[in-house]
């Protein structure tokens, strides 16, 4: 009976000790250092200790440890993998594993583009009512095609564009026969049978559905690599203004854009960009891909913002902090200018995602001109202490002062930028 109650003591002893352990300052603190840490060549790296608590190098891809009080840093010598042990008391307790990668930059955007999409085949956006001499019906509807659904093939033939449906939809009222059809949806393809039918007050065939081959709008460029000339902008999807269902690209392409006005925002009423496309409409680069970090393609012209023309280094998500930083967007023109944000919140994200930040205009000319963030300002590079960190994406609609950010480290994995490439181990 005494040694249960004595191990119940003991036991209890240790329990309450663990907990204090737990929430001690400096256990916190050691608790939440990284098991392992990722940087760029040339790049430092400081992180918060426990006092007593050294840190010391296994190899030699790392300059020299500065060790404060209560801090260590270093900064990346090489490329190349390496370890880093902390000790208490002189006995190791935790082993980080530091990767240090291959320099890499990319030049910052700015620059307000015109953006031409031209999906997959055509997509549907409505239906509509043939009026026969039967009464009104919807031949689309009838066979089973719904908004949002892709016509890739008609009779065995590829469907690229609007006016390649035309013909098809003639000849076969004329021989009253129906279409065989090809649709893509985002559950996967299906074929249907259409029927087209004569409009009585036109004496035309018709499909009863509304289509569109192609999408137009403007963005801001974020970055560029300057080593393939590929490049992002935009920072999310680009989704139909009808169906409000993502694009699904064939090809498409950027030109230069003039900010023209500002439709300022206010709480509940996002504001937007209004702007044109360049005069001569000179194809600057092509899009190969819409996806939920923004279009992506390479460059053919070379396109310059101004200010900070430059390669920078990039930022991983665990490397953004909290605080200030600035962005490059244009207001006026085609004029890119820097004005001053603060990083609200940020999330060191280990797989892909579109919110990694919280960011809020802080620049008095910003507010003043545009009211925060507004469309068209999606793609705006966000630049933290010389380095690139994200773009900027969505507004907040009950506060145009404020939005999302997503982290450039995802952005450059869409645009199929490797950026996390080790050396190869030499043959012996």
């Amino acid at each position: 009976m005494k040694l249960d109650i004595f191990r119940k003591t003991i036991g209890g002893i240790l329990l309450v000790s663990l907990i204090s352990l737990i929430f001690f300052q400096p256990m916190r603190e050691f608790l939440s250092i990284p098991k392992s840490i990722t940087v760029f060549e040339g790049q430092d790296y400081t992180f918060k200790k426990a006092a007593p608590v050294t840190a010391s190098l296994v190899s030699h891809n790392l300059n020299t440890l500065d060790q404060e009080k209560h801090s260590v840093s270093f900064q990346a010598a090489v490329q190349g993998k390496d370890e880093m042990i902390l000790e208490f008391a002189g006995i190791p307790v935790k082993k980080v594993d530091v990767n240090v990668l291959k320099d890499f930059r990319v030049i910052p955007g700015g620059q307000s583009i015109g953006v031409k999409l031209n999906t997959v085949g055509v997509l549907v956006v409505g239906h509509h009512l043939v009026n026969t001499a039967d009464g009104k019906k919807s031949p689309g509807e009838i066979a089973g095609i719904k908004v949002g659904d892709i016509i890739t093939e008609i009779n065995g033939n590829k469907i690229e564009k609007m006016t390649d449906v035309a013909p098809y939809v003639q000849a076969a009222g004329q021989e009253e026969k129906p279409l065989d059809m090809v649709i893509s949806r985002e559950s996967g393809k299906f074929t249907t049978k259409l029927t087209p039918l004569k409009d009585k007050g036109e004496n035309t065939y018709k499909l009863g559905l509304y289509i569109r081959d192609s999408a137009a709008g403007i963005g801001t460029m974020t970055f560029i690599h300057p080593q393939t000339k590929k490049y992002g902008a935009l920072g999310h999807v680009i989704s139909d203004m009808d169906t409000k269902q993502p694009i699904v690209v064939e090809d498409g392409q950027i030109v230069r854009s003039t900010v023209t006005s500002i439709e300022k925002g206010s709480n509940g009423d996002p504001g937007e960009k209004l702007a044109r496309f360049s005069s001569d409409r000179e194809v600057v680069g092509n899009i190969k891909k819409n996806s939920p970090f923004g279009i992506f393609g390479e460059l053919n012209k070379d396109l310059k913002n101004g200010v900070l023309d430059k390669p920078l280094p990039i930022a991983l998500s665990h490397q953004v902090k909290e605080g200030p930083a600035k962005i490059l967007t244009v207001v006026n023109d085609d004029k890119v200018e820097e004005f001053n944000v603060e990083i609200v919140s940020t999330i060191p994200q280990k797989f892909p995602a579109t919110k990694g930040m919280v960011i809020k205009v802080t620049d008095p000319k910003l507010l003043e001109k545009t009211g925060g963030i507004v469309q068209g300002m999606s793609g705006s590079p966000i630049i933290q202490n010389g380095k690139l960190i994200g773009a900027v994406t969505h507004v907040f609609v009950n506060d145009p002062t404020s939005g999302y950010g997503v982290h450039i480290e995802w952005m450059l994995n869409e645009a199929g930028i490797n950026i996390y490439e080790m050396p190869k181990n030499k043959a012996s």
